[in-house]
């Protein structure tokens, strides 16, 4: 796998390290209203899914994206995905927006469907790079057209942001 998507795996894995069924459950203390840490694993789930439909789609068609993007998005991309930095306070687009969960899961499970997943986006990845190279590989719903390059770091900063909100709600529980 990528060394980017491996240091991915490896932070959401400490995340849920340890966590059973009922504790994947648990949201931030006094806000009931927001993901509990099963949920914040099936945006992420969902994310991978996403960005390997529309890679697939490219590579479908045999060729790359012809979208450029916008000078918005442009500093989006620089922000994000060059300095890492993820805005706060925005909400899912609603094709990556968890579902209530039917089943808890334990974290043992949720790290290997993660794992699944991020196994399948590499290989998906890899095709599209090994066809296309450094060219703008699917466009993002935000941020416009983005390399295979761009998606790892994506992916990357995106599971991260996320890995410190399953933390803060493990801290919150005394977990």
């Amino acid at each position: 796998m990528n060394n980017i998507l491996e240091q991915l795996q490896q932070e959401l894995t400490r995340s849920l390290s340890g966590l059973d069924a009922a504790q994947t459950q648990l949201r931030p203390i006094g806000h009931p209203e927001k993901w509990s840490i099963q949920q914040i694993v099936e945006h992420l789930l969902l994310t991978y899914a996403s960005t390997g439909t529309a890679l697939q789609a490219r590579l479908t068609k045999g060729t790359p994206t012809q979208a450029t993007p916008s000078l918005q998005q442009r500093v989006g991309q620089f922000f994000l995905i060059t300095l890492g930095v993820f805005p706060r306070g925005r909400e899912a687009p609603i094709p990556v927006t968890p579902q209530t969960p039917q089943e808890p899961i334990a974290g043992a499970d949720l790290t290997a469907l993660i794992a699944q997943r991020l196994a399948h986006l590499d290989q998906t990845i890899n095709q599209f790079e090994a066809l296309f190279g450094t060219q703008h590989a699917a466009t993002h719903m935000v941020l416009g057209p983005l390399s295979a390059r761009q998606w790892r770091r994506f992916q990357l900063i995106h599971g991260v942001h996320h890995a410190k909100q399953i933390i803060a709600i493990r801290r919150s529980h005394g977990l």
